[in-house]
């Protein structure tokens, strides 16, 4: 089975058009659905794409 790619930081601020920054200053804020993986936030493409459905 094939697990699908998590989404880094840099994949969601170029997914969103947005630079890095944005998405590190207000991914808590804007309840991007990121998860902890050690040091780092890692984001499910199918969570994003849900986030971005339940927007404004």
């Amino acid at each position: 089975m094939a697990y699908p790619r998590l989404m880094t930081v840099d994949d969601v601020a170029n997914y969103l058009s947005k630079p890095r920054s944005w998405v590190y200053g207000n991914w808590k804020a804007e309840q991007i659905p990121f998860r902890k993986v050690g040091q780092s936030l890692r984001c499910r493409p199918a969570d994003l794409e849900k986030w971005l459905d339940d927007q404004n």
